[in-house]
C-alpha cells in the first residue's frame, strides 16, 4: 500500500495504534506507552521501517528531559541512595556478563557472537561499539541483533508485570516515596506568641536577628491591638503578639526566645493583603531573597516558598526556581509592584525556549563523543550518556546569565512524550524487521541464551535489592532499566508513577551500568 511507504504516515498510525492498546487492560494491567513498541515490531515484521532518524531525535529529546527533569534533584538522590543502587546495577551487569561467559563456556557458543549477545539483551549501543573495538569480528553484531529485542521487549514485560508478581501496590510506593521526600522538608506551620521574655523586650526587631536564630519567619507584629509588619526599626514591647512561621522545630526556639503560644488570633487588617505569587521572571531566578532590596522597600515580607509540591521555609539565602510559589505579605498599595518584581505570569509557565533546548542537546552529543583513550581500548559516553550527564548538570544548575535551562513540568512532559513516542516506533519496527530472520537463521538455542541473559540479572537483582537493600520499589524499577541501559523500560516504568523517584534512580546508575559493561566486554574479549 502507497500510503505505508510515507514513513510520517506510518509513524503515526504506530502511535495511534499504539495508544489504543496500550489502554486495554487485563486484570488491571495495561501497556500503556510501551503499547506503541509492540505494534512497531509488528509493523516492521511486514517491512514497514521507520527511519533511524527518527529514533535518535526521539532518543536525544527523551533523554534530555529526563535529565533537565531529575538535574534538581539527582546530586542529592546520589548522596543519598548513590552506594545501594551503585551497588545493584554492578550487580546485574556483572551476573549477565557471567552468565554470557557460561554460556560461552558450557554451551560452546563463539566467543565474538556471545560477547554481542550480551550487548544486545541489555540493549547497550556503546557496549556494541566497545565489542566491535574488542573484538574485530562481525559476529559481534550479529549476535546484538539476536539479543537486542528481546532485551527491549523483555525489560518492558518484566517492569510492567512485575508490581503484580511480587503484589505490590504502585499508588502505597509513591505515598512512602513522597514521605521519604517530605522527611526532608519539614512541614511549615504558623504560631502566635506573646512577647514576654526580658532579654527581647525593648529591643528593635533588626538587632535581635530573629531569623537567624530560630530559622523562622516573623509575618506579622500586633502592639495595643494595632497590626503591623516586622521592620529593622520596629521595637518589640511586652505584651505584643507575633505571627511566626516556620517548622516544629523552629517555633519552638522561637517560644525560648520570645516567650509562650497563644490562642489569640492576630488579625490581618484592613491595609494589608496576603498572596500566593509566582516566580516567572528570569531576572530574579537563582537570585537569594537577601538580594532583592526592592521586598524592604515595599516593605514585604515572605513567609513561605511553595516547589514542586512542598512547602520550605524562606531564608535570606533561600535561591529562587522558576515556578516557585510564593507567599507575600504586605501592604495592599504595595501587592502590584511586589508580585512584578517575580513575575506572576501563569502565562510564562506554558512558554517553552528552544534556544536552551537546542544548545543543551548540542553539548550533550560533543560531551559524548569525548573518549579516554587507554592502551587496549577506548571509552566514551556515547550519545545517550553524553546527553544525559549535561541535562543533570543544566538542570542543576537551572540559569546561566539570561539563558533559563529548566522548563516547566507541563512543557517537559511534553517533549518527553513526543521523543519517547518517536524513539518507540523507530526502534520496534527496527526490531521487528530482523526478528524473524534472524531466528530462522540461529535458531530458538540462541534467543534463548539471550533471554536468559535479559531476565535472570534483573531476577537475581530485585531479590537482593528486596532481602539486603530494602529501597523503595519505584526507585528500583529505576534501578533496573538504568542497569539494563534500557530507555524503553524506563518509559515503561516513567508512565506507571506521577514521582521522578525511577528518572532519579535511572539517571544515579545509567554512567555507572554503561562503564562496567565495557570493561567486562573487554575482559570477555581476552578470555
Amino acid at each position: 500500500m502507497e500510503l505505508f511507504s510515507n514513513s510520517y504516515f506510518a509513524l503515526f498510525l504506530i502511535i495511534l495504534i499504539g495508544f489504543f492498546i496500550g489502554r486495554i487492560k487485563i486484570k488491571g494491567i495495561s501497556l500503556d506507552v510501551s503499547g506503541v513498541i509492540f505494534v512497531a515490531l509488528v509493523f516492521g515484521h511486514y517491512g514497514i521501517i521507520i527511519p533511524k532518524d527518527f529514533q535518535n531525535l526521539g532518543l536525544v529529546i527523551f533523554i534530555f528531559t529526563i535529565g533537565i527533569q531529575a538535574g534538581p534533584s539527582f546530586f542529592e538522590s546520589f548522596k543519598k541512595h548513590g552506594r545501594e543502587l551503585t551497588i545493584l546495577a554492578s550487580m546485574l551487569v556483572v551476573s549477565a556478563s557471567f552468565i554470557t561467559f557460561l554460556v560461552i563456556y558450557f554451551f560452546n557458543i563463539d566467543k565474538n557472537l556471545g560477547i554481542g549477545l550480551l550487548t544486545g539483551s541489555l540493549t547497550s549501543t556503546p557496549g556494541l561499539a566497545a565489542a566491535i573495538d574488542a573484538t574485530g569480528s562481525p559476529l559481534a553484531s550479529i549476535g546484538y541483533g539476536i539479543g537486542y529485542p528481546f532485551g527491549v521487549i523483555g525489560v518492558i514485560l518484566f517492569v510492567n508485570f512485575l508490581p503484580r508478581i511480587l503484589r505490590v501496590n504502585m499508588k502505597d510506593e509513591e505515598k512512602k516515596y513522597l514521605k521519604e521526600t517530605m522527611a526532608d522538608y519539614p512541614e511549615i506551620i504558623s504560631k502566635n506568641f506573646i512577647v514576654e521574655n526580658e532579654n527581647v523586650i525593648g529591643k528593635k526587631f533588626g538587632d535581635l536577628n530573629i531569623r537567624f536564630m530560630t530559622k523562622a519567619v516573623i509575618s506579622r507584629v500586633m502592639h495595643e491591638g494595632k497590626v503591623e509588619l516586622p521592620e529593622n526599626e520596629t521595637i518589640l514591647h511586652k505584651g505584643d503578639v507575633v505571627i511566626a512561621v516556620g517548622s516544629n522545630e523552629a517555633l519552638e526556639r522561637v517560644r525560648i526566645l520570645i516567650g509562650h503560644e497563644t490562642k489569640l488570633e492576630i488579625p490581618l487588617g484592613s491595609n494589608f493583603d496576603v498572596r500566593s505569587v509566582l516566580v516567572t521572571n528570569k531576572d530574579v531566578v537563582k537570585k537569594t531573597l537577601g538580594q532583592l532590596h526592592e521586598l524592604s522597600k515595599y516593605h514585604a515580607t515572605i513567609t513561605r516558598i511553595r516547589r514542586s509540591g512542598i512547602d520550605l521555609s524562606p531564608s535570606p539565602s533561600s535561591k529562587l526556581q522558576f515556578g516557585d510559589k510564593i507567599i507575600v505579605i504586605c501592604q495592599k498599595e504595595n501587592m502590584k509592584q511586589v508580585s512584578e518584581i517575580f513575575g506572576d505570569d501563569d502565562r510564562q509557565l506554558s512558554n517553552t525556549d528552544f534556544f536552551p533546548i537546542a544548545t543543551g542537546i548540542i553539548l550533550g552529543i560533543l560531551v559524548g563523543k569525548l573518549s579516554l583513550n587507554f592502551d587496549s581500548f577506548s571509552l566514551s559516553l556515547g550519545l545517550t550518556g553524553g546527553i544525559l550527564l549535561v541535562a543533570l548538570i543544566l538542570g542543576r544548575v537551572g540559569k546561566t546569565g539570561p539563558i533559563m535551562w529548566t522548563m516547566t513540568g507541563a512543557s517537559n512532559q511534553l517533549l518527553r512524550q513526543f521523543g519517547l513516542l518517536f524513539f518507540l516506533a523507530a526502534v520496534g519496527s527496527s526490531a521487528g524487521s530482523s526478528l524473524e530472520h534472524t531466528f530462522n537463521q540461529y535458531g530458538l538455542e540462541l534467543f534463548m541464551y539471550g533471554i536468559m541473559i535479559t531476565l535472570v540479572p534483573m531476577i537475581i537483582t530485585i531479590a537482593a535489592a528486596r532481602y539486603f537493600f530494602k529501597i523503595n520499589f519505584l526507585i528500583l524499577l529505576g534501578t533496573l532499566t538504568g542497569g539494563m541501559t534500557s530507555t524503553p523500560g524506563l518509559a515503561a516504568v516513567d508512565n506507571m508513577t506521577d514521582t521522578d523517584a525511577p528518572a532519579l534512580a535511572y539517571a544515579t546508575v545509567y554512567p555507572v551500568a554503561m562503564v562496567i559493561l565495557i570493561v567486562v566486554v573487554k575482559i570477555l574479549s581476552l578470555l
